[in-house]
């Protein structure tokens, strides 16, 4: 059980350094290459658009979680003189 828990633990760690990292991987329909064939013929990615790359799962979990974060801890906007 100890051992199965540092494992998963491991895995969690490695992924997460891995999303700080390298935040964009090859795209898993084109296998990074920007095109698919269809019908014979290349065409553009559907996921990637020719980009080539995606953002990581755990990446854009993160910057969810930071652009939610930055919007709960704005500061209150103070009252001036002009504003009373």
């Amino acid at each position: 059980m100890l051992i199965a828990s540092l494992a998963l633990l491991a895995a969690a760690l490695y992924y997460a350094a891995l999303c700080a990292l390298r935040p964009f991987a090859p795209c898993r329909k084109c296998r990074g290459l920007g095109q698919i064939e269809r019908f014979g013929k290349p065409r553009m990615c559907p996921r990637c658009h020719n980009g080539k790359l995606r953002l990581r799962l755990g990446r854009r979990a993160y910057n969810a979680w930071l652009r939610t974060h930055h919007a709960g801890t704005r500061p209150a906007p103070t009252l001036t003189k002009e504003s009373r």
